[in-house]
């Protein structure tokens, strides 16, 4: 995958979701990690999902949860890593692109 390829605003996100996955102190940067990093963006995907008729507050209360069930690591200079499923959705999206 070539980062280089990505919007701004989704390099962006990858940066937050990383920065989040740390945060928490998960091994892995999951999806989840990647839309709530998104959704948190004033020119992202959130107003697109609002005028579909997403409840976006109850959306990332939702992710709140399942960030919050997500395995924990703690130590000194903990590396995170992206996880096979965002590698794979990462991979799928250059596909489709």
């Amino acid at each position: 995958m070539r980062v280089d390829k990505l919007t701004t605003k989704f390099q962006e996100a990858l940066a937050e979701a990383q920065s989040l996955a740390v945060t928490r102190e998960n091994p892995y940067i999951e999806p989840v990690h990647v839309l709530a990093a998104m959704l948190a963006q004033d020119e992202g995907p959130k107003a697109l999902l609002e005028r579909a008729g997403v409840k976006v507050p109850a959306l990332k209360s939702a992710l709140g949860g399942i960030l919050g069930g997500l395995p924990q690591v703690q130590g000194e200079g903990q590396q995170v890593q992206p996880s096979r499923d965002l590698i794979g959705l990462l991979q799928n999206a250059e596909k489709e692109a």
